[in-house]
């Protein structure tokens, strides 16, 4: 531990630290600064956004202002209770109430701060358990808007990219996916086909750089830290907490231009640095069935803040779980989600015995669940593979693939056949028997045969007897809407086609434990003074589920104002104590 330098011999003094600059760190940093705390916030890497800007930009917000402003209230008790079902127990009431009743209160903040801050409601993408208690048909998704980049300038190229990036002018607002994934069901679909053409024609005319989701999110909370003159420095890694003899967090030991700096925090410091993702040795000692990096997350993501926290006394809880999302892995090593494909009607997926094994277009992190509880049984469910055939392929995207006539040289694979490098690859395989198809992907052909006739006589039915497929409106989301079951449809004629699914995820979701305050607690449940942890830092508040799309982001940005708050109302009550403690005249 490096000795702990008097107040005087730090480089630089701030009165709010934040390690991170996601959208919990920038959140921290935003509110802290409106009360006119002097925060800072230090970046690892060369590039600011962390996992949100690699990610779908969701915020679940249930009672969210985008929503009240639509007519539509949820019921606060009701949410938490749908919380508690969900967390089964893990996560405190405390904690639950804390987010239901703070998370509208911060976009509320955020919208009064800066006009760079929009929210809007995407009404529809339900909740992941609409049946539960407390659940919604409608979500509580909140997205902002698209934005041209060249608004931030000079921070432009600093922003955390992609790792597969769309040809210019390509963009999806969020309402527009569930559309273009119904290409060939609805003219709307064929609408958002015509307005990408448009938007890339545009933007080679007029020189946009239009960003929508994470990206988006990530650049508006970058321009409003500009705007209020909050600092962000990068290239600065975190390597070592600074405390007190009392134990109290008072700043960090970090990089900067390749010299160590100290940094003293007169109110605290908000660990928002992420999981550990990409740590893979950490990985394999808490996630045993983790063998290959498969993550999603920010490749800075390698759990400094969570060691850093634990050197100085925190305790962890569920460093065995992460946000799990099954996933197409390609030659090229790029990770690819695979969502709307398990809602597709004419597929399904098997284990190593050919067997299905889950409501196919279950929510993601059920789905991971699943692989990795089948994985222990000692039956091969990581890979699995996806099961559908030539006209499910010719009808709905399916790996990126437009269900369109060939178009030479599109950014997207078009046409009618299967990709060759896909199958060259062996992430596609074809069969133009069950036999043949068996065979390549190393199955019980007999097996594969019968799940094959049994998915196909309960597709006939209309209702999935065995896993509930399409019974709920989660379900139906991505589904073809033309059918009397969305999700659900017989597989016809070969050739058939498998598609590899392995096991991703958008980082880890395991961290240091804290309170409803987010201060983070030693095993006693006492409070490391000083020290508050958000976003995948923290353990989560969803526990091990996941309450609906943007269920990682909403809980970071909401905490991340509660962390801050907390640290203006210490300010707020320690100016208090001080008056009533001086000297009257």
């Amino acid at each position: 531990m490096t000795a702990v330098p008097a107040r005087d011999e730090f480089d630089r003094v701030v009165d709010v630290l934040i390690v991170g600059s996601g959208a919990g760190g920038m959140t921290a940093a935003l509110t802290a600064a409106a009360a006119g705390l002097d925060a800072l916030v230090i970046e690892k890497s060369a590039r600011f956004g962390g996992s949100t800007a690699l990610s779908g930009g969701g915020i679940w917000v249930p009672g969210a202002p985008a929503q009240r402003r639509a007519g539509y209230s949820p019921d606060p008790d009701a949410v938490v209770e749908y919380l508690r079902q969900i967390t089964d127990g893990l996560v405190s009431d405390a904690r639950l109430q804390q987010y239901v009743e703070s998370a509208p209160r911060m976009l509320a903040f955020l919208e009064g701060l800066s006009p760079w801050l929009e929210f809007v409601w995407k009404p529809g993408y339900a909740d992941y358990y609409p049946e539960l208690t407390g659940g919604s048909e409608l979500g509580s998704t909140i997205n902002v808007p698209p934005i041209d980049l060249r608004h931030l300038g000079d921070d432009e190229d600093k922003l955390l990219q992609p790792l597969a990036l769309a040809p210019k002018g390509i963009w999806l607002g969020p309402k527009e996916l569930r559309s273009f994934y119904q290409i060939r069901q609805s003219w709307t679909g064929k609408a958002v086909l015509v307005k990408l053409i448009a938007r890339m024609v545009r933007a080679r005319v007029l020189g946009e750089r239009i960003a929508a989701i994470g990206q988006s999110l990530a650049a508006r909370l970058r321009l409003a830290m500009r705007d209020g003159g909050v600092p962000l420095w990068l290239n600065t890694p975190m390597t070592e907490l600074l405390t007190a003899a009392d134990g109290s967090v008072i700043g960090a030991l970090v990089e900067r231009d390749g010299k160590p700096q100290r940094i003293g925090s007169r109110r605290g410091v908000v660990l928002a640095s992420g999981g550990f993702d990409h740590d893979m040795a950490w990985r394999k000692e808490h996630q045993p069935v983790v063998d290959r990096d498969w993550s999603f997350g920010n490749p800075a993501a390698t759990g400094d803040g969570i060691r850093a926290g634990q050197q100085v006394g925190a305790a962890a809880d569920l460093l065995d779980e992460a946000w799990w999302f099954p996933a197409i892995q390609w030659p090229d090593g790029r990770m690819q989600f695979m969502l709307n494909e398990r809602m597709m009607p004419a597929q399904f997926i098997v284990n190593g015995e050919g067997r299905r094994f889950i409501n196919e277009a279950a929510p993601y992190m059920d789905f991971g669940h699943a692989m990795i509880e089948g994985q222990k049984t000692g039956v091969t469910h990581i890979p699995c593979w996806l099961i559908t055939d030539h006209r499910s392929f010719n009808r709905y995207v399916v790996g990126g693939h437009l269900p369109i006539p060939k178009i030479p040289g599109a950014p997207v694979p078009t046409g009618r056949k299967v990709p060759k490098a896909w199958l060259d690859s062996g992430v596609v395989r074809a069969g133009s028997t069950w036999e043949e198809l068996a065979a390549k992907i190393d199955v019980p052909a007999q097996q594969l045969r019968a799940t094959a006739e049994r998915f196909n006589e309960l597709a006939r039915r209309g209702h999935d007897d065995d896993f509930l497929r399409g019974d709920s409106v989660y379900d139906n989301y991505y589904g073809d809407p033309t059918l009397p079951n969305p999700n659900l449809y017989p597989l016809g004629a070969p050739p058939f086609y498998a598609f590899r699914v392995v096991l991703g995820d958008l980082g880890t979701s395991g961290g240091l434990r804290t309170d409803e305050f987010a201060r983070v607690l030693r095993r006693d449940d006492t409070v490391v003074p000083g020290l508050y942890a958000v976003g995948n830092t923290s353990a989560p508040v969803m526990g091990r589920s996941y309450a609906g799309a943007g269920a990682t982001i909403g809980p970071a940005m909401t905490f991340g104002f509660v962390a801050a708050n907390h640290l203006i109302a210490q300010q707020a009550n320690l100016d208090a104590t001080q008056t009533l403690n001086s000297p009257r005249r």
